[in-house]
């Protein structure tokens, strides 16, 4: 399967559901699903009429397991495409949602801490094994992480290698909304639905002056 093939999007009004769609590899992510979504992220911060861009993974089990390891030490001259994956779903000016629909490790835990608001099930738990895996995140995640938890609770996920149960993220702030599988879509359409009625110049003017201490 190609990269297009492994990431879906759906319009529905002013929303874009992008799916991760590799469920029998717990959606990790290659390099080729990373320039995908880089430019799905990129077209979605250029398209006049969405106000919502919503981010899960297929298959009801798993959000997102982050890199695929057999390909997370693969050398390249190129460019750090997770680094270009990540800034452009910064860049996004309208709401951005994680619907986290199962554990979230790694390189997924990349895509919600950039997303301005985090909707997990019970069933899901936080990791990202830095140092287990010998590689570093982005200093973005590390700040957003540590604006969320706390500097004690970030060194015992990067450092611990802690990995964190839905309740504990929740009441930590890691994410702010815990429901019952059956309750994410609606939940997350809820959430939505004032970003999808509201002018795009309010929205993203709202948005930006969120942003500025992330800055």
């Amino acid at each position: 399967m190609s990269g297009d093939d492994l990431i879906l999007t759906q319009t529905e009004g002013a929303c874009l559901t992008v799916t991760i769609n590799r469920p029998q590899k717990a959606n990790s992510l290659t390099p080729e699903m990373l320039v995908v979504l880089t430019r799905i992220f990129q077209d979605a911060a250029q398209n006049g009429q969405l106000r919502a861009v919503v981010i899960t993974g297929a298959g009801g089990r798993v959000f997102c397991a982050g890199a695929d390891l057999n390909t997370l030490y693969e050398e390249t001259d190129g460019p750090d495409l997770w680094r270009d994956m990540a800034r452009a779903l910064h860049a996004i000016p309208v709401m951005t949602m994680a619907a986290v629909n199962g554990p979230c490790m790694g390189g997924g835990l990349t895509l919600a801490l950039g997303c301005d608001i985090r909707v997990c099930v019970t069933e899901a738990r936080f990791s990202y094994p830095v140092l287990k895996n010998n590689v570093l995140p982005g200093q973005y995640d590390v700040d957003r992480l540590q604006a969320l938890v706390g500097p004690g609770r970030s060194a015992a996920i990067l450092l611990g290698g802690d990995t964190v149960s839905a309740p504990d993220a929740f009441a930590w702030g890691l994410v702010d909304y815990m429901v019952a599988n059956d309750a994410l879509e609606e939940t997350c359409r809820t959430l939505c639905a004032t970003a999808l009625a509201a002018s795009s110049t309010h929205l993203k003017t709202l948005k930006a002056m969120l942003g500025r201490n992330e800055r």
